[in-house]
């Protein structure tokens, strides 16, 4: 779920808020409710601004981290063959165009 900083421009507060993209929160009362962040003296009608922020930046992580994790990276090799660089246990290594054999075993791998 993205983050949101919204400032008040009654009393200069920032405050971060995690919501879904489809929630528009325009008072100071509900940041403040979304956030559990205290109100203080500040009005609860109190209007509030997004604010533009830089977006999270996400540094690649290696094979063996994915595979820690339970992800598959195919890797093309050559037309129609890829390379599974993250395979485990009894998983094939290279998985050909056709061969249904050669597939990840992803229903191993998907949990909740």
């Amino acid at each position: 779920m993205p983050s949101y900083d919204y400032i008040c421009e009654s009393n200069g507060q920032v405050v971060t808020v995690r919501h879904s993209m489809d929630v528009e929160l325009a008072t100071w009362g509900e940041v403040c409710y979304a956030a559990q962040h205290p109100m203080g003296e500040t009005d609860f009608e109190a209007p509030v601004r997004k604010m533009i922020s830089a977006p999270a930046v996400v540094l690649p992580v290696g094979n063996s981290q994915l595979k820690n994790a339970g992800f598959t990276k195919l890797v093309k090799r050559d037309h129609g063959v890829y390379e599974n660089v993250t395979a485990t246990g009894g998983e094939s290594r290279y998985m050909k165009a056709g061969d249904n054999g050669s597939l990840p075993e992803l229903a191993r791998k998907i949990r909740d």
